[in-house]
Formats: structure tokens, C-alpha cells, sequence
């Protein structure tokens, strides 16, 4: 493992820490925008940005944030450059690499596009201050697919851009995200889960990959969100446990959780359980979360696009990060 790899492992994964996602593409953050009735201006996504980053006390629960390629590029209202505002915060600066997504096959999947010119891209983001980057593939849960084929080619595509970053000095970030539609059972997600994990790490191994300098970011195991049914927090924690045990290699040193559809205080409580029941069954990763929204939409509901709002908003936002960070000591409660 080279020592820079290593040193931002180590710092991505520091106790009571994790990742901001906050790499929402434009059109991402303007549906956002829109439900609130913020207008979708680079001002306003700039100012919203620089509300997070500027939270008080956030870097005792944030080691990394990821950006989207307009906001690493762009500056804090005194004119320091976000990566630099964030580094002397104690912050590091990750970097979304992946481009949209194309179908694949006949049964509505799709694979994510990104390798095309990655290289390029990586020396430049790394240019720009970046640490560790992120590339997210989409897995849906349906009667017929995931199909094999397509879970080995994004796996092959997450493996191609794993080794790429580790060739220009920086640490990746995979993320099979296993969606929340549908009408699966817990079970079915479970199986799902580990499937798509053990094809990717197949394809990782097979790309020359080192494991111990790569993240998992990771969706739970969970019922289909129109399935009806829902499962407690010991359920979800077991079976999400059950499927990483079966699939992920103890040399990966983390995984993080993304909160995808599920609402803020879901993504703790879900979180809080994994990492106490993680602990009971001594599993060798550190376990953690990349929030976007669950972190995000409390604050966002709270700020509205008024400079006014700005300090309260922040102070929800603070309040998030620490209850986040607490669960992911496996030390949160209500």
C-alpha cells in the first residue's frame, strides 16, 4: 500500500467520522431546488455548498466530502478555493467521476459511463486537490433482472475505474448501489446485495485492484419501497451483515453507507444497529456512513434559499452530522 493511499484511507475512516456526499449533479440539486422553491442558479448551489462546508464543529464528524465537477471549482465568498477551505478544516476533498447512465440489455437495465477519458479527468481532479474520487452503478431489483450479465459489466466497469485511480495516487470509492424500488422482499435485497458485491469483487481482483486502498460505499439490505412490508432495525441489520460477510473481502478496510430513499432519521437508526450488531460479530471493516440527503434535506427544508435562514440552517445541519457520527460508533439514541 503507498504511504499517500494509505494516509487517506486512514483519514476517510477516522472513529466518529464520515463522508458528505455533496456531489449532486446540476439537475440532481435543481429537483431539490425546485421542491423548495430555491432558485437553481451556480450562485445558489455555490452558496448552498459553502452553508455546508462553513458549518460549525462539522469536521468532528466529516473526515471527506465528495464534489460534484462544478464545485471543486469553485470558491468560498471570501475567494479561497473550496479545497482549500475544506483542508484547513481538516476536510478532504473527494471528487463523482462517473458520467449518467446508459442501457444495457433488453430488460430496462443500465451500466454507467465514465471510462472514456477518466484517466484525463483523474490527473486534472488531482491537480485541483482531490484525494479520493466516487463512481456509482445502479442495480434495480425486478421479477427478471438483476441479470448476471449486467452485474459483471458494472463491476468490471467499477473494477477498470478502481485500478485507474489507484494508478494516479488516488483512493477510490465503489459504489453498487442496490436501489430501493420495487416490491422485493428483505430477503430478495439480501440476495441481491451479496450477488452484486461478490461480481465486483471477482472483477476487482481480476483488474489488479489493491483492496486495502479502496472504500465500499454501500446501500442496506431493505424491503422494496412498494412492497408494503417493512422490517425492524435488528432484521435489516442482520441481513445486511449476513451479505457483506459473504461477499466482501476482510482486506477492503471500510464500508460506508449511502442513504438512498430513505429518510434522515431511517439512515441513522439503520446505521446506529449495523454498527453495534458489526461489533457483537467482530467484522473486520470499519463501518460508516456517505449521507447526501439524509444529511441534506432537514437543512435545505430549514434554509429555503435565504441568507437569513443560513445560521439555523446550519445549526440543523450540525445537529445531523453529530447524531450521524454517533451512530456510526454504534452510540445514537433518540
Amino acid at each position: 500500500m503507498s504511504a499517500t493511499l494509505k494516509e487517506t484511507v486512514r483519514r476517510l475512516l477516522a472513529s466518529k467520522k464520515g463522508i458528505l456526499a455533496a456531489d449532486e449533479s446540476d439537475s440532481t440539486c435543481a429537483k431539490r431546488f425546485d421542491a423548495h422553491g430555491i432558485a437553481k442558479t451556480p450562485e445558489m448551489r455555490r452558496a448552498w455548498r459553502e452553508l455546508l462546508f462553513s458549518s460549525p464543529n462539522v469536521a468532528e464528524g466529516l473526515s471527506g466530502i465528495i464534489l460534484y465537477d462544478e464545485t471543486i471549482r469553485q470558491k468560498a465568498s471570501d475567494g479561497e478555493p473550496f479545497v482549500e477551505f475544506l483542508s484547513r478544516r481538516g476536510i478532504l476533498s473527494g471528487i463523482k467521476v462517473d458520467q449518467k447512465t446508459e442501457p444495457f440489455g433488453a430488460s430496462g437495465e443500465e451500466v454507467t459511463k465514465g471510462l472514456d477519458g477518466l484517466e484525463e479527468r483523474l490527473v486534472e481532479y488531482a491537480k485541483l486537490g482531490a484525494t479520493f474520487t466516487k463512481w456509482r452503478a445502479v442495480i434495480r431489483i425486478g421479477e427478471v433482472i438483476p441479470t448476471s450479465e449486467c452485474l459483471r459489466e458494472n463491476g468490471r466497469r467499477l473494477a477498470l475505474y478502481a485500478k485507474a485511480c489507484q494508478d494516479v495516487g488516488l483512493v477510490p470509492i465503489v459504489e453498487p448501489e442496490v436501489l430501493l424500488d420495487g416490491t422485493h422482499t428483505l430477503a430478495r435485497s439480501e440476495v441481491v446485495l451479496m450477488d452484486t458485491l461478490a461480481v465486483m469483487f471477482e472483477e476487482m481482483k481480476k483488474a489488479g485492484v489493491s483492496l486495502s486502498e479502496t472504500i465500499l460505499k454501500s446501500s442496506m439490505a431493505l424491503p422494496g419501497k412498494e412492497s408494503g412490508v417493512s422490517a425492524s432495525l435488528a432484521e435489516i441489520a442482520e441481513s445486511t451483515l449476513r451479505a457483506f460477510i459473504a461477499s466482501v473481502p476482510k482486506e477492503v478496510p471500510g464500508i460506508v453507507f449511502l442513504s438512498g430513499g430513505q429518510t434522515s432519521e431511517e439512515a441513522t437508526d439503520r446505521l446506529n444497529e449495523i454498527v453495534k450488531q458489526a461489533k457483537k460479530q467482530h467484522t473486520p471493516w470499519r463501518i460508516s456512513f456517505s449521507y447526501s440527503r439524509a444529511l441534506q434535506e432537514p437543512v435545505m427544508k430549514e434554509w429555503l434559499g435565504k441568507p437569513e435562514k443560513v445560521a439555523s440552517a446550519q445549526a440543523i445541519f450540525g445537529k445531523r452530522v453529530q447524531e450521524t457520527s454517533e451512530a456510526s460508533e454504534g452510540k445514537y439514541s433518540r
